[in-house]
């Protein structure tokens, strides 16, 4: 049965891709095809940007390198719209498990789409996103995590919480993202038990040569666990004197987040967990004139009255 050039080379991308090694007598044999038809189709594909290295000798052949560009694929345009988009939603997030450029793949997506294709693509672009709240403060140990979730392989973190800096060691489960932010629940070795940890909060991170295997998958933490998804975060703003800026400087939750306006004055523009409302009401009122919450309204109102219990307590 004829088949043609186009067909023949697009299934052997399939099949040098999949194939970690191999001959051209393997190859032959596979498409039923001379060696000579062999050698050249498969220099084509180097020029095609498959990355094949020739191994000399008896016991050589082919071998894909393990740096590989993944061969063209090829997509209906239905497919390639849920593609595009799907690397459209994740623009928002300041920090992703892998180190790539997501204007970059969404544009190499775009620039191979038909004419028609595109049009429809900018159509759509007009009515349709994925939004989630842009956060400022990074993640940069995403990859390092879902690598040691897999391997199932403890991490000693060190992580800023509320009640200031601690030491873990942890078998994470996974990550998952929840408006904006990363989120790990992994089981915590010294506690015995499952918590769940923000991945921005991760301030050093290194993997253990030990292994733990929490005995569920991140599927099984989410259905298990509901009462654990974090409530959606709330709008902190602090107006700042230059004392306040000096106090604030000194915590590590926010400091980043520290905006100078000037010499003398500041503010601080950030989220919260709804859980961190008490700490932190008790926290700037420690600060007394130096700082001034204008939100959250719940901050405000827990200041004024711990402000009155302790007039009421000099009266």
């Amino acid at each position: 049965m004829f088949v043609s050039k186009a067909k023949l080379l697009f299934e052997l991308i399939m099949y040098v891709n999949a194939r970690r090694q191999f001959t051209a007598r393997d190859v032959a044999y596979e498409f039923n095809i001379s060696l000579r038809t062999v050698h050249r189709y498969l220099s084509e594909l180097g020029e095609m940007g498959v990355p094949l290295y020739t191994e000399p000798g008896r016991n050589g052949g082919y071998r894909v390198l393990d740096n590989r560009v993944l061969p063209p694929i090829l997509f209906s345009e239905s497919e390639a719209f849920s593609i595009f988009f799907a690397f459209e939603s994740l623009k928002y997030y300041h920090s992703l498990p892998f180190d790539i450029d997501i204007k970059l793949v969404s544009d190499k997506i775009y620039s191979s789409l038909p004419t028609d294709t595109k049009r429809k693509v900018d159509q759509l672009s007009s009515v349709l996103t994925f939004w989630n709240i842009k956060r400022g403060v990074p993640s940069p140990y995403l990859k390092e995590i879902i690598e040691a979730a897999v391997e199932k392989q403890v991490v000693h973190i060190e992580y800023i919480s509320k009640s200031g800096k601690s030491l873990r060691e942890v078998a994470p489960i996974g990550i998952y993202a929840y408006n904006g932010f990363w989120y790990m629940p992994g089981f915590d070795i010294a506690r015995r038990e499952v918590r769940l940890f923000r991945t921005d909060r991760i301030q050093a991170l290194s993997r253990l040569n030990q292994t733990y295997d929490p005995e569920m998958t991140l599927d099984d933490w989410l259905i298990r666990h509901p009462e654990q998804e974090p409530a959606p975060p709330i709008r902190l703003y602090v107006e700042l004197t230059r004392e306040g800026i000096r106090q604030c400087r000194s915590q590590p939750w926010l400091e980043p987040n520290i905006v100078m306006r000037n010499e003398e004055q500041g503010y601080i523009d950030t989220t919260i967990d709804r859980t961190e409302i008490e700490y932190v009401s008790h926290y700037f009122y420690r600060l007394g004139t130096a700082a001034k919450v204008l939100e959250p309204q719940e901050i405000v109102n827990r200041i004024c009255v711990l402000a009155e219990e302790l007039l009421q307590h000099y009266t």
